[in-house]
């Protein structure tokens, strides 16, 4: 029997994976209609963690897990970065055994355990009766899971990397690539002041659009991307031309973190994986500057030293732009349209421009990529585009 009092219903909602300025809004986006067309809304703390982490005891203190959302709450944080409901990366379908819940320890000890049906059943329990996942493909594709479990399920794409398919746009690509152009304007003049070269690593593990738009928009003179396994002498020669042209003597680079050298691979922090199976990435950049340095005199008849910065969190941290205000807000209200209409199993969506809807399926059944041929010229390794004409609003990003 579920502690909760049900009205017209109850919706549950969640954000899972890697934090991005836009969360709190959607949130507030669903909550506010929701709360006024009659349902009771529930924010699942820590992602999927909260819903694994429930005791289905009305005497339990489950405030950990879950909490009772109101207007109050939801408009006060609608103005901030980050997630108040918090956040993990916690995958229910592979729970290592020192992570399975203290009172499931003697139905689940295998070394990766499924707890998928617990999850039905704490669903159950709170009486949820939509659930709506907010994040990126690790987190709904857990939510397709769900869905093909029985749950009803809108889901809300969120990556900073943009590289959920099925939509333009992902909560959290707007802040990034922002910040992005901001820091590397910043970091010029350092690099300028001491005639350096500028490498600077961005995120993106498998999709490199957090390096190709901000230099599409002229934050740096080249990039390297997951997508093209680069040659570094072709780059080295590159930033040597761009660095003499360039009457303060420096030139700029940025990095994916899931660029790989030619006839080389990801470059990891250690080989540990978190429970998608994903190890840590990080370093290529550090391991390119290091390369630059050797071949400049090469290209530059002297040493150039590099100019390094990881950018990491600091893309991901404070508030939402503009853009990571009003599509939240927008893509929360879309999923609310979509439980009025009793219409479940979709992933709200921008999509030339215009808000719609796709099937959630689309999250696991194909990937989202740069079109290389289309969008990267591998022997400048920079943007490649002819016209805008028709395109989407960030050029790149549709599929």
């Amino acid at each position: 029997m579920a502690n909760v009092t049900k009205k017209k219903g109850v919706i549950g909602i969640l954000t899972g994976g890697g934090d991005v300025p836009g969360l709190n809004p959607a949130i507030r986006g669903v909550t506010f209609r929701a709360l006024r067309e009659g349902y009771d809304v529930i924010g699942l703390r820590r992602g999927w963690g909260g819903l694994v982490d429930i005791v289905r005891d009305k005497d339990h203190d489950n405030s950990e897990n879950f909490v009772h959302l109101s207007e109050t709450v939801v408009n006060r944080a609608a103005r901030t970065g980050g997630t108040f409901l918090h956040t993990s990366r916690t995958n229910p379908s592979r729970v290592a055994k020192d992570k399975v819940p203290a009172h499931l320890q003697g139905q689940f000890n295998a070394e990766k355990n499924d707890l998928t049906s617990e999850m039905l059943k704490n669903l159950e329990w709170l009486g949820i009766d939509y659930l709506i996942p907010i994040g990126g493909d690790d987190t709904l594709s857990y939510g397709v899971r769900l869905y093909q479990e029985g749950v009803k399920v809108v889901a809300i794409p969120k990556t900073m990397d943009n590289d959920v398919p099925g939509t333009d746009y992902c909560i959290g690509f707007s802040t990034c690539v922002t910040r992005t152009i901001q820091m590397v304007n910043s970091l010029r003049t350092s690099a300028g002041s001491h005639e350096r070269f500028l490498v600077v690593e961005v995120f993106g593990r498998y999709a490199g659009f957090t390096a190709l738009l901000p230099t599409m928009a002229g934050a740096a003179n080249r990039c390297v991307i997951p997508e093209f396994k680069f040659n570094i002498e072709s780059l080295a020669e590159l930033m040597a031309n761009d660095r003499k042209r360039n009457p303060s003597r420096y030139s700029v680079v940025l990095i994916s973190e899931g660029a790989m050298f030619e006839g080389g691979e990801m470059v990891f922090q250690s080989e540990s994986t978190d429970a998608f199976g994903h190890k840590k990435l990080g370093g290529i950049g550090d391991l390119i500057a290091a390369k630059l340095t050797e071949l400049s005199p090469k290209y530059c008849g002297k040493t150039v030293n590099c100019l390094t910065q990881k950018l990491g969190y600091l893309v991901r941290g404070g508030d939402p732009d503009a853009i990571d205000s009003i599509v939240p807000m927008a893509y929360g209200n879309l999923a609310l349209d979509l439980i009025l209409n009793k219409i479940h199993g979709r992933l709200v969506v921008l999509k030339n421009g215009r808000y719609d809807n796709v099937p959630v399926d689309v999250v696991t059944s194909s990937k989202k990529v740069i079109k290389v041929k289309e969008h990267y010229n591998t022997e400048r390794l920079r943007p490649h585009y002819e016209s805008f004409e028709m395109k989407p609003l960030f050029i790149m990003t549709s599929e």
